[in-house]
């Protein structure tokens, strides 16, 4: 369920930025091809996406490329390269001050947590104009599928829904982002927090 939101999402971020609803020659470069990062890719090969991918898991990357065409990256080198999509599916704390001038795509959507290294660099990715599909948004997918189960109140086709609705938040927090100039993750925070609050007894 990750793997779809994110794949979801990234179809939000590519229309949002790149004008397109469909995915078909985007180039994505996914960081990580483990379960959720594998899944991921099959989705974008599946959409017509021309991937590039890393993983400090050799196991990873053979499971990988033997099912789906993709150009092996480096992992030094994925962050950086010259694609419309950068989607994280590892580890956290990737974009700094350091990472993002360098930084070629103009959308980062992916799964993994905690992306940003400070608050501070998602204005950083603002003002270079890069559109960050904010983090806890757009992987929330796992979670939703966790509660549903955990509550024993979703079927499958619920999960589905409750999922398919990431792309409609991120398609409003895009459009909040476009007309006000602000950064994704102060609107997505702002949200969050009024969803905490309304769901308050």
């Amino acid at each position: 369920w990750t793997a779809l939101g994110c794949y979801q999402g990234i179809e939000a971020a590519v229309h949002a930025r790149l004008g397109t609803d469909s995915l078909q020659g985007i180039k994505v470069a996914v960081q990580g091809v483990g379960h959720v990062g594998l899944h991921l890719c099959r989705l974008l090969h599946e959409a017509g996406a021309e991937l590039f991918v890393s993983d400090v898991n050799g196991d990873n990357l053979k499971v990988m490329t033997e099912e789906i065409p993709a150009t092996v990256v480096p992992p030094t080198e994925l962050l950086y390269a010259d694609v419309d999509v950068l989607a994280p599916c590892a580890l956290g704390n990737i974009l700094t001050s350091t990472t993002i001038p360098r930084l070629k795509a103009t959308v980062i959507a992916g799964a993994a947590n905690n992306q940003l290294s400070t608050p501070a660099d998602g204005v950083r990715l603002a003002e270079r104009d890069i559109l960050y599909a904010p983090d806890y948004v757009i992987n929330a997918g796992g979670i939703i599928s966790v509660a549903a189960e955990y509550y024993d109140n979703g079927s499958e086709e619920d999960v589905r829904a409750d999922v398919g609705r990431i792309k409609d938040r991120l398609k409003n927090i895009f459009d909040q982002a476009k007309e006000t100039g602000r950064p994704t993750h102060e609107l997505a925070d702002e949200l969050a927090r009024s969803i905490v609050a309304a769901a308050r007894p």
